[in-house]
């Protein structure tokens, strides 16, 4: 390797590995933000967030990749440029193309590297990430019963103390109100002291109470009008709670893994075909419950007038036309249940497609954001040698910009792939069309073209405005 390309790729692989790092804090960051109310207040052991903070990090990793290719490439051409290194490099025989080549090795690997990555890792990053989620999501808030308010989270039980010791064990004025048998039955226990421990294990809170007395009121069976008021008075009493619902409680892979998410490209495959191959019988089912509902509705439709026998009775119009007018009703109400059952058949395949639309979304997507690196760096080098500005402030600002482009365009191909109105394909149309922006700039860049150069877009203006000029006179001659 030339200590050119060792110096190339010293000022490129330092702003990617940084860009990299900010990308999946920022991303990280906003996940922490949407799911705090489900992480505070729960006693939950630092290594079950730190497990959950990695695993979301690791869903980020397809999306940081584009977003650090990008802006590293702007910032390293862009310093090179600021700084005429890239002047002297061009003077001393190397092109732009060849500057950018060690950087376009390290992106054709990174690109690799992505897809691996969406592939094998992140499925199982994803279903962890989920279980993991979703177990904290079940767990009840820690048991925290503060001085003088009502705690109702210990199902069947509202707890009220007065005060608290400093040990945080010891409760003074202690009043539980016991629920666990109905409303028919109202039970009281008021203390004036107690001790709160919980079990080894955690599953069961234990209160001691001392000096107190149990009041229990009884309104069912004969007890309804009477209602018996029971009063006990105790030294000391130990009442038990089930808090075991409290736990962090790990679930199961199975619950998770059919999800399109967590599957890698030949899941997807034989996935697609399966579900396909279920709507297409379903919609067999579907045309043949419609097509006899059909029938039934022209039967009645078409049933013919009520012709009198003479050797039974004798013809009676009113009967007829009675016949007739039921038989109409009759056809109306058929036709009205097969309308529905067409519409109910219809919303059922279109949500079965849709959901095999999101597989084929995944499936693409696991394509896309990998070539987004190469896509992005193809952008991001030539802009960066066209304006020649390192830092922070311009490459920022642009990367913003052009990844911006590229998501929004990127979200309205995949809403149009999920509803059905394009293919599968349409997961590339963000690709299709920043692709012609990075091949101009490429070859902006390479020809050493004034893209951006105010000086050169201005003596076009002034020829293009003398060009009118003298068209204009010589109209005016003939």
């Amino acid at each position: 390797m030339k200590k050119i390309d060792r110096l190339i790729l010293r000022s490129f692989i330092g702003p990617l590995v940084l860009t990299f790092s900010i990308a999946v804090f920022v991303l990280l960051m906003q996940f922490v933000w949407k799911y705090i109310d489900d992480l505070v207040g729960k006693g939950l052991d630092f290594s079950v967030i730190a497990e959950l903070l990695l695993y979301a990090s690791a869903t980020f990793v397809p999306m940081a990749l584009p977003i650090a290719v990008l802006f590293a490439s702007i910032m390293t051409m862009g310093n090179f440029g600021e700084k005429y290194e890239l002047v002297a490099m061009k003077a001393g025989g190397i092109s732009v193309s060849r500057v950018m080549m060690p950087m376009t090795m390290v992106v054709l690997l990174l690109t690799g590297v992505a897809f691996y990555f969406s592939n094998n890792v992140m499925p199982t990053a994803m279903l962890r990430y989920r279980m993991t989620l979703y177990d904290i999501s079940r767990k009840k808030p820690a048991v925290n019963i503060r001085p003088g308010e009502y705690y109702k989270d210990i199902e069947g039980y509202v707890i009220r103390v007065g005060s608290k010791d400093q040990d945080g064990r010891t409760l003074r004025n202690v009043v539980i109100y016991d629920h666990t048998q109905g409303m028919s039955e109202t039970n009281v226990i008021v203390a004036e002291s107690g001790v709160m421990q919980a079990s080894a294990d955690n599953r069961f809170l234990r209160f001691t109470l001392c000096n107190g007395y149990s009041y229990s009121e009884s309104s069912s069976g004969d007890n309804y009008l009477r209602r018996p008021l029971t009063s006990i008075g105790f030294d000391e009493q130990t009442i038990t709670f089930d808090i075991s619902s409290f736990a962090f409680n790990r679930s199961g892979e199975d619950l998770f893994k059919g999800s399109y998410q967590m599957m890698n490209v030949v899941q997807l495959d034989t996935t697609v075909r399966r579900l396909e191959d279920k709507l297409e019988t379903r919609r067999q089912e579907s045309l043949g419950d419609v097509t006899a509902s059909f029938h039934a509705w022209k039967k009645c439709a078409d049933a013919p007038s009520v012709k009198a026998d003479d050797s039974t009775q004798p013809f009676n119009r009113a009967s007829r036309f009675d016949y007739r007018r039921r038989a109409y009703n009759y056809a109306i109400s058929a036709a009205t249940s097969a309308a529905k059952d067409a519409r109910m058949h219809y919303d059922i395949q279109r949500g079965d497609q849709e959901y095999i639309n999101r597989h084929y979304i995944e499936w693409q997507r696991k394509y896309t954001l990998s070539v987004a690196c190469l896509l992005l760096f193809l952008i991001g080098a030539p802009f960066g040698s066209i304006v020649r500005k390192g830092g922070l402030g311009l490459p920022l600002v642009a990367s913003v910009v052009f990844f911006v482009l590229y998501y929004v365009i990127g979200m309205i191909a995949e809403k149009a792939v999920r509803e059905g109105a394009i293919g599968p394909v349409g997961m590339w149309i963000s690709t299709f069309a920043m692709l012609p922006i990075g091949i101009v700039l490429t070859v902006e860049a390479t020809t050493d073209s004034s893209l951006f150069d105010s000086a050169s877009w201005k003596r076009r203006f002034q020829s293009l405005v003398k060009l009118v000029v003298r068209q204009q006179k010589e109209n005016q001659i003939s």
